[in-house]
Order: C-alpha cells, then structure tokens, then sequence
C-alpha cells in the first residue's frame, strides 16, 4: 500500500469523509489482493449470486446501478456470512445494435463492442462491485461463441435440434427476420418497412419437447416471484380439450382443437386460419381471398398484435353439418384471429362465451346462442349482446347436457363424440396441447455466433466437425449493402463439404442472442475450460442461488435458460434442471421529465428547481425561463430523465448512490431519483464518518473502571438486536427496511456518545467499540469504501470485508418487559409497561395507578381486576 493513500483514506483527523480519495484507494486494494477471487479449492459452502449481464451500449444507467448494487450486497453479505461467494460479470455482447453502428459511423462491430465494454468495466469498477472479473467474458469472444457452436453440435446430435420452415416476419429493406417485438404497428422497427410474412426455413431449438417438465418445474420454483411463474405457464399454456371432426357438406372433414367442447351446441360458425391448407387450396381459385389471405399476412405473428386487431374474415363457400344438432350446419370463414400453430389452425365459434367469436359475430352477422347458464339468471332472460358470458354456470339450450357443470359436461360430450365416428376415425379425440412453440435461432446479421452447419448437395445438412470449431466470424465484412453480409463473403459462405469434399455452402444465419444469454451462467463456473463446462464445477455451483434482474425478462430469457440446463443436462455438459435457485426483479428507476415551451425534453442536469409558496417551479439553467415539470417516468434517453453515474460518482461518490438506490422504497418496486434524496443519502455517509470518528475520541479517553451498569448493557441490546434484524433483512433482500435498522442504530450510538461522561466507565466505553464495530460492520455490504474507512480509524489492520459477519448473542434479543394495554369496562385508556411474567398483584398495582384509570374510579375501588399475563389488563369499574 502507498503511505499517502492510505492514510488520506482513512485519516482520523479529516473533518469530512472525501470519497474521491477514498473509493480508488479500497478499489485498488481489493483488487490488488483479489479479494473477490472465487477459488475452487476453497472448502467452504458455495454461493451463487448473478445480476443478469448487461449488452455493452457503452455507458451504465442507473438502472444498472440499482441492479448491481442489489446483487453487491447479497455478495459481501454471503461471504461474511462465511461462504465461498462466485459474483462474476461479463457482457452480452452480440446483436443488432452493433451493425446498427457500424453502418452509421463506419466502424467494425468488434471495434465498437469492445470499445463500450472497456468504457463500462471502467465505470462498474468505480462504484467497488464485489466482482470476480477474472472470470470475465464476452458473448463475442471467440473462445465463448466456440463452445456455444460445440453446444449446438451436441443438441444437434441429440435430437434437440431441427430444420422446418415456418412463417416469420421479414423486412424487406434490412433482409432480416424480425422478432415480434420488432414488429410496430407493422412495420420495421428501424427500417420502417412495411413487415412481410414469409416461409423461411430456419434451425430451431425443440424446446416444446421440454413444454410438460419446464411446466412442472415451476412448481419446485419456490423463491421466485408467483408472477413470474405465472407469466411463464401462461406463456407455455397447457390446455386440455378435444380435437373434433367435422363433416364439410360436399365431402371432407375440418378438424378443429377447442378447450371448450360443453359449447358445442351454440356453435355458429367455423373459422379456418389464412395459413390452413384449406385457405390456401381455395384462394387458388378465389381471387377475393387470396387478398384477404395476403392481408392477414401483413399483421405479423404475434399473437398479441392479432388478439387486439379487429376481428375480420371472408366467407367460404364450404359449410360443415353440425356435430350434435341434427340437419344444421355451420358456414366457414377465414379469419385473422385464428392462429395456424395452435391447436389444428381451424376453431368452431361460440359466440355467447368467448369475446373473440362474439367479436366476429357481431361484425359479421352471426347468430349468439347462450348455452352456459349463470348462477340467478333465469333461462327465458339470458342474453349475451356485446359482453361475452365466459364465468361458471349450468349448461342449458344445450340438449342432452342440459343441467350439467362446465366440466361435468365437458366429460360428456367426449364421451358422445368419442364414440362416434367419420371416415372410420373417432369424431373426437382427447388431446393436451401447448401454446409453447420451438424456438427458432436463425437471424440474418453478421454479428452473432455461426451456426455451424455446412449444405452439401450431395450429403445434406453437414454439421462442422468439432476439430474444425470455430467457425470464425470473418473480418473483412462490409455493410453498405442491406442484409447478411456472411451471404455475400465469399470464403465464408463457400467451403468443401467435410464429408464428401464437394463444393458446398457455410449457413450464414447466426444464433439468435438470446442462445448467447442461455447458458453464460454455467460458463461462468469454469470460464477457460475448453470444454462448455467442467460437469463437477457446474454442479458445485448451480443452480444460482440467487439471480437478479428486471421484469422484462420474465418469460424469455428465464424459459430459454431454463431449456437449456435441461438440453446441457441430457448431453451431459451438467446435471441439473433449473438454472436459478432464487430469483429477484428490481424496480426501475424513475425521475420526473421536463419539457420546455417548445415541447422539447429537457434533462434533469439542464434545470433548477425553485420553490415559491410552496410551489415548485422548474427552470431551464442557462436561460431561466419556466419548464414545464411533467409526470414521473423510468429514465430513458428518449425523454432526457436520465442521471448519469458518472456525475453522481464524481459529487457524492458510489457509496452515496449505493445508499440512495437501497433505501428509498422496497426494490422490488420502482425507486424516485430526487436530488433531495441523494442529498440525504449524502449526509448520512458523513454522519457516519463523523459518528465513527466521535466514538473513536471516546474509546480512546481514560477509561474508570466499573461493574454492570444499565445504560451500557441497553446499548449493547440496541446493537445486538440491529445484528439481527440488518442480517435477516439482508438475507430476505428487504434492503430499504435494512438502511432504516442502521439509521435507527447510529441514531441510538449517538445519543449514547451525547450522554457519556468526560470520564466514562470502561463498560460504556466496550459497549461503545461494541456498537460502533458492529455499525461500520452492518453498513459494509452497503457502503464498502465508507466501511473500510470507518474500519482503519477504529485501529483494525485487517479489511472488514474478510472479517466475518458478527454474530448477535440470543439473550439480548429477548425482551424482559413487555408493554400491556389497559381497558377500563373494556375501552382502552392506556398502556404500561411491566417486567416480563410480573406477578398479577404488581400488574394490577401499576394499572390502578394510571392517571386515566383513577380518574374514572374516583373514589371507589374497582368491582374486577382481569389480568391476561403479558398481554392486558381490564379493569372493571
């Protein structure tokens, strides 16, 4: 350590805490000592805490800083609590927005990922994250996108891969599939091109293979958020119904899945999806059609777009015969809310109970029979008109399930159906069927990892031979020209055929980058290994114990990751099913949003709030004038709301926006910037420093000597029960009711200094370097550059982050009196408090003796005395 350093970082003698000085020094000496090394010969309880990684856009938002921040403490907690902690960060680090940039600055993907990277580390590391950055990796890296490619082989291998062609969304300026969420309001989200629909064939990972287990595993999910679980069996959507035949008039039969068969008999209608091969052989003679077909195509795929797109459809000239009424018949139509890859891509609509057919009903003309009768209504009345009918009731209008519970007639009409038969096949049959598709990987970009499959004419598909790997993405690129650029590199895109040695061609789709994101958790247990995982390493660590990140990838990336350690598990790269343990969402972060005259945003750093009667006005600092202030919002670049961390860093330094972004509201919910809160936050960290400093004079004062003494021994109680509290508050990541526990213990710490005498006995002055060790202590997870500070001036040359977490002695938690309410004729006038178990004689004295009570009972004693022991006392006038 360097002598002026260190003592500028922990200096005594400093009136004010500086953490421009301090923050470097602490971060230089933990990493000088790599103090957050995980090291695998270390014996002690393994302990996995992982913030979800971040894409390197090149700066750190304070979304970021509340993320890492939470993790951090979980971290340092754990290890003082004695375990072997694994935190490590990396990047995720393909993707779009790199081309983005290379095609508006010129510059190669890499350069500008690489250099983003190199600018955040710089910034993560200002603000003393607990991190194991030698384990640190890219998703871009060659070494990492090596063993994802070894990854693929091995699903491939094990039937966990397949080549199909599906429908996708195609922009037709970039030449690329876009996801739905790239898809607004049909159009590319940056090209702005009018979204096609096409068939492409794609590589898929098979994970509906997985629908049943990813579903039951859910269940075993105990310390995620039961929304989040919900959300994911939503997404994988496991219903149970039948599919049903029916008869087309001329010949034929449509096949139709409903999870609703107790509606059969108010069906009005069927409708077909435009990609049901029926759709598709009568548009070959119907002109009309095919353009209904083509507009339905333009929607997109996803499913939320066509659930709240206007119900629409074209009229057929097929009709089937009703299943269960005779002589009728049904007409069919297609429609654009009918979905080709769920069920069979045809439905029976039953307008009185389900919104959707009521929908199209209604637009169409279509006759709305109630065949599920609600509780109190009667069956003469009942009518659905706008609002369909979709809660419990009793069949009726509905034949021989007439009086029957939904599911009761559920049961019975399969059972009718079942035993009927078309064509010589059952008319019905029990199926459970899965909203949960494959997951299709293939993109069309540069910057992702090669999928490594070569096309022969002669052989096929050819996966890349292992001893090949990597399939290396080429250098040379340019990206002048919309689309691939891996289709137009010629020594990339042509090779020889690894088995035949014909001239054959290289895929030059790229992985999806959520595959990137899939798995990098496992990588981190063995981050050099050659192969994707130690198997032993994997196991020791996983599942993470406790993973953090935002809402938003609730469904996604948690299912994705969640496929994936079951596909790792079967190839044998790793033997569990669940990827994380525990799981936590964050907040956001908020701030309020500006604008001026013109309607323009302007950012926070550009305004001075004034108050003038109790009014607060903003105004824009170089000119003055008013601002208007707007509603309160996450930050975001596009409305200027955003706080740099750098400035904050700069000003109050990392402990100060630690503390801010950890004690202002519960975080699982989102947290307010405000100046006035991190300018608290700031004089805290100074009170602290001072407080410190202050407890440092007196322990250091002669010292008489003395016995027990009360006052003492109560504040020894105060920091023992902070101990426990701050812990298990910490433990349940209940972080802003921890800061509250501190600040309620420094304030008990100085209110004892207040009161010391100039020569104190020496066992306040042990109870004093009790409390305040165990304050600098509490607060290490939180603040760590203030605590190791605050830790060199109470005299200790070890770091307090290798000192372990103190432990809180059971008999000061325990309380030896108890406050008991007093009724007087059984309304509440008062409370005492009383030595734990006192004898009843005693409680009913002090009762008696309240002021309330007296005044009441006048001169008369009292007709009864209740005492319930430790709890309350009546008294009966």
């Amino acid at each position: 350590m360097v002598e002026p350093q260190e003592k500028s970082a922990g200096d005594a003698r400093a009136e004010r805490y500086n953490p421009r000085e301090s923050e470097p020094f602490w971060q230089g000496v933990w990493s000088e000592r790599e103090s957050f090394a995980s090291r695998e010969n270390d014996t002690r309880e393994p302990y996995y805490v992982l913030e979800m990684f971040p894409y390197p856009s090149g700066r750190i938002h304070m979304g970021h800083v509340r993320n890492y921040t939470m993790g951090d403490v979980v971290a340092r907690f754990q290890r003082a609590k004695g375990k072997n902690v694994l935190h490590p960060m990396g990047w995720d680090a393909f993707g779009m927005p790199a081309e983005n940039a290379a095609m508006a600055n010129r510059v190669h993907p890499r350069e500008w990922t690489y250099a983003n990277i190199a600018a955040m580390r710089k910034q993560l590391q200002s603000m003393g994250f607990s991190l194991d950055w030698g384990r640190e990796f890219a998703t871009c890296d060659e070494d990492y996108y090596h063993r994802q490619q070894m990854l693929f082989l091995d699903f491939l291998e094990n039937g966990l891969v397949t080549r199909k062609t599906s429908k996708v969304n195609w922009d037709p300026v970039d030449q690329t599939v876009l996801a739905n969420e790239q898809v607004i309001d049909g159009r590319g989200w940056r090209s702005g091109a009018l979204v096609e629909q096409r068939e492409l064939t794609q590589w898929f990972f098979k994970i509906s293979d997985f629908a049943e287990d990813l579903l039951a595993g859910l269940d075993t999910l105990e310390n995620w958020p039961e929304k989040v679980r919900l959300m994911q069996r939503n997404w994988i959507g496991r219903s149970e119904g039948l599919r049903i035949l029916f008869e087309i008039v001329d010949g034929g039969t449509v096949e139709v899945f409903t999870t609703r068969p107790d509606t059969l008999f108010g069906a009005s209608f069927i409708a077909l999806s435009a990609d049901h091969p029926l759709a598709a052989e009568l548009s070959k003679s119907d002109h009309a059609l095919k353009a209904f077909v083509a507009e339905c195509r333009r929607m997109g795929t996803a499913a939320e777009a066509i659930e709240t797109a206007e119900k629409k459809g074209y009229r057929t000239p097929l009709t089937v015969r009703h299943p269960v009424i005779e002589g009728a018949t049904l007409p069919v139509y297609v429609a654009n809310f009918v979905l080709m890859e769920y069920g069979t891509g045809a439905i029976f609509g039953c307008p009185a109970h389900d919104q959707r057919d009521l929908d199209f009903a209604n637009a169409y003309g279509l006759p709305v029979f109630p065949v599920v009768l609600p509780e109190g209504e009667s069956a003469e009345t009942f009518a659905v008109t706008t609002e369909a009918y979709t809660g419990p009731g009793i069949a009726f209008n509905s034949g021989f399930l007439d009086g029957l519970a939904i599911d009761d007639a559920k049961e019975k009409i399969a059972s009718v159906l079942e035993a009927r038969t078309i064509e010589g096949a059952p008319q019905a049959t029990r199926q459970v069927n899965y909203r949960l598709r494959d997951w299709g990987i293939s993109r069309q970009r540069y910057w992702g990892c090669p999928i490594p499959v070569i096309h022969c004419e002669v052989c096929g598909v050819v996966p890349v031979p292992k001893k090949d790997l990597p399939v290396r993405l080429p250098e040379d690129v340019e990206f002048d020209t919309p689309g691939n650029p891996l289709d137009r590199h010629p020594t990339f895109r042509n090779v020889d055929c690894p088995q035949c040695g014909a001239p054959a061609r290289r895929e030059t789709d790229t992985m999806d980058t959520f595959v990137d994101s899939s798995w990098y958790f496992a990588r981190f247990t063995a981050p050099h290994a050659d192969a994707p995982t130690i198997p032993s390493l994997a196991d020791k660590w996983l599942p993470v114990d406790q993973y953090i990140g935002g809402i938003e990838h609730a469904i996604l990336h948690l299912l994705y990751s969640r496929f994936f350690t079951r596909a790792m598990q079967k190839c044998g790269h790793l033997d569990v099913a669940e990827p994380f343990k525990g799981l936590f969402t964050q907040g956001m972060v908020t701030h309020e949003t500006y604008r001026d005259a013109k309607g323009e945003w302007v950012a926070p750093a550009d305004v001075r709030i004034e108050t003038s009667e109790g009014v607060r006005i903003a105004r824009h600092l170089a000119t003055g004038t008013e601002i208007a202030i707007g509603s309160v919002e996450k930050m975001s670049k596009s409305k200027k709301n955003v706080v740099d961390p750098d400035e904050m860093i700069a000003t109050y330094g990392a402990d100060t926006a630690r503390w801010f972004v950890l004690s202002d509201s519960p975080p699982e919910r989102d947290v307010q910037w405000t100046e006035a809160g991190i300018e608290g936050a700031w004089r805290f960290v100074q009170r602290v420093w001072k407080l410190v400093n202050d407890a440092r004079a007196v322990i250091e004062l002669p010292a008489q000597p003395g016995g027990g003494d009360a006052v003492a021994s109560e504040m020894l109680k105060v920091a023992h029960r902070a101990t426990a509290h701050v812990g298990s508050d910490i433990a349940g990541l209940r972080f802003n009711r921890a800061v509250a526990q501190i600040h309620e213990f420094a304030n008990a710490i100085s209110r004892f200094i207040n009161e010391m005498d100039p020569s104190p006995a020496e066992v306040r002055i042990e109870a004093l370097r009790v409390a305040v060790t165990r304050l600098v202590q509490l607060i290490a997870p939180m603040m760590p550059h203030l605590a190791e500070s605050c830790w060199r001036i109470l005299g200790y040359e070890s770091l307090v982050c290798d000192t372990p977490w103190p432990e809180a002695d059971p008999s000061y938690l325990v309380d030896d009196t108890v406050v008991l309410a007093v009724q007087v004729n059984g309304k509440r006038r008062g409370e005492i408090e009383v030595a734990k178990d006192a004898p009843n004689a005693d409680v009913e004295a002090k009762a008696l003796s309240l002021e309330a009570v007296a005044r009441i009972l006048g001169t008369n004693p009292p007709r009864k005395v209740i005492v319930v022991p430790n709890r309350i006392v009546n008294v009966v006038a």
